[in-house]
């Protein structure tokens, strides 16, 4: 007999991947309708826990007006001779794993941005309480993580209880990246990587490494380390090192194999600490996203909560439909917070330098691990939100993007000599070679000419490289 053969729907890892449209939504927890939202586990000892115990403070879902957005705090206290602190993360990161195994359940995120849809289809065949969803995780913790020996489930809905306790779990969560601060990428032999995400990304695989946090903002090195330790079959996997091919892109043989494995060949090569080239892919619960500006040859930073448009007229959620899916985009990078504090933060890009735009409230978080010659040379939505206004604020501040803007203009204006000399060689009549298009006819100054479409007949083409005044 199954395990779940008193749930009203089906439970299981056909359901993950789940999307629950909003007009199929019977109710919607969290996401960007709401403020208040969170999902805490902590460690107890086995006194301190009462095995099984399911308690809903607030309304609970066979109570709610349906097709409405409510606040939701979901705290799992758990106990177990083996389970230790550090373990918390872990565990906790697994509430979006197990969510999604309950049929017409979509969970999204991660700590205290979670977005979770109920089906109308399965609140109708009787997934009406948490006291159902509560039995589904406390059996499916014990299953899968049998150290999890002790389990009560707290479910919070009322509005005041969630917002007391959600300034309870942001202390929580920044206890635990406090202690994975410090530690670097140089200083251990393996990384980590994790899958969790491929039911809704198939080829995306996060690489967790002492100065990258996970996309989710949910899951550190340490995190990560304990997973595999409790787990090894499990999501959340060792990745070996091996060469490092580039320490400033953050390129490794390791990593290379392994995600090429891992993304059924998809993804060949990745660049940890780089927006271009071969960037880390992204899955969806991704906390924020650097996107790149080519107006101002910068970076904008977004996070989810943000609900305006950024200075390019795109909001966050249409930014994460081109950075999501488990793909590879130049100049779109979703990321964690705590990624946001780490020395290596798109290093290969000009790190902070080349950051331009950020949400007020994100700048705020990360302030302290910004370079104080930059905090107030960075637009928020409070000084930009178009790209004029953004280039104004930018030269009126003097961040170090202008003198870039300055670099550049010397480059083009000295190429242009060399090349309106090659237009005009090019252009000479005379006769005997005739050339199909397209063809590269060569780099020049480090410009490459490709003629399409054209017919061009010379005896000979010489180029000659203008003299500097």
């Amino acid at each position: 007999m199954s395990m779940f053969a008193d749930i009203p729907v089906g439970v299981g890892e056909v359901y993950s991947g789940e999307r629950i449209r909003w007009q199929d939504t019977q109710v919607e927890f969290g996401g960007l309708r709401v403020q208040y939202k969170f999902e805490l586990v902590k460690v107890r000892k086995m006194d301190e826990v009462e095995d099984e115990k399911i308690t809903i403070i607030g309304p609970d879902i066979k109570d709610l007006e349906p097709q409405k957005s409510y606040p939701l705090g979901i705290f799992i206290e758990v106990a177990g001779r083996q389970i230790e602190e550090e373990l918390e993360g872990v565990i906790e990161r697994r509430i979006h794993e197990y969510t999604n195994y309950i049929e017409g359940m979509m969970h999204l995120n991660q700590r205290y941005d979670i977005w979770i849809r109920l089906g109308k289809r399965s609140f109708e065949k009787g997934l009406n309480s948490f006291h159902i969803v509560g039995k589904v995780y406390q059996r499916l913790f014990k299953s899968e993580l049998p150290i999890s020996e002790k389990i009560q489930i707290t479910f919070i809905t009322d509005p005041e209880k969630v917002k007391e306790m959600y300034d309870y779990a942001l202390k929580e969560y920044e206890k635990r990246d406090a202690r994975a601060r410090g530690l670097k990428d140089e200083e251990v032999d393996a990384f980590y990587g994790c899958t969790l995400c491929q039911s809704f990304a198939p080829t995306h695989v996060c690489v967790i490494t002492p100065q990258r946090y996970s996309n989710c903002g949910a899951i550190s090195w340490f995190d990560a380390r304990a997973s595999a330790r409790i787990d090894p079959k499990g999501p959340v996997f060792r990745i070996e090192k091996g060469e490092c091919i580039d320490s400033i892109k953050g390129e490794y043989t390791g990593v290379n194999d392994v995600v090429k494995m891992k993304s059924g060949g998809e993804i060949q090569r990745v660049w940890l600490y780089a927006a271009f080239g071969h960037p880390h892919t992204s899955c969806g619960c991704f906390e924020g996203i650097a996107f790149y500006i080519p107006e101002v040859d910068g970076f904008g930073i977004v996070h989810r909560g943000f609900t305006e448009n950024t200075p390019i007229g795109i909001s966050f959620s249409k930014l994460a439909d081109s950075t999501a899916g488990g793909r590879q985009i130049d100049g779109f990078h979703g990321i964690s917070i705590e990624y946001m504090r780490s020395p290596k933060f798109l290093q290969a890009d000009g790190g902070w330098e080349r950051v331009v735009w950020n949400p007020s409230t994100v700048l705020e978080k990360v302030k302290d691990f910004v370079p104080k010659h930059l905090v107030d040379k960075i637009a928020t939505e409070k000084d930009a939100k178009t790209v004029e206004e953004l280039k104004s604020f930018l030269v009126a501040k003097g961040h170090p993007i202008v003198k870039r803007w300055e670099e550049k203009a010397k480059v083009e204006a000295a190429a242009k000599p060399v090349e309106e000399k090659a237009a005009l060689a090019v252009a000479a009549p005379e006769t005997v070679a005739e050339i199909a298009a397209p063809v590269s006819v060569g780099a020049i100054g480090g410009f490459k000419i490709i003629l399409k479409n054209a017919k061009i007949r010379a005896e000979k083409v010489k180029i000659i490289r203008a003299k500097e005044k």
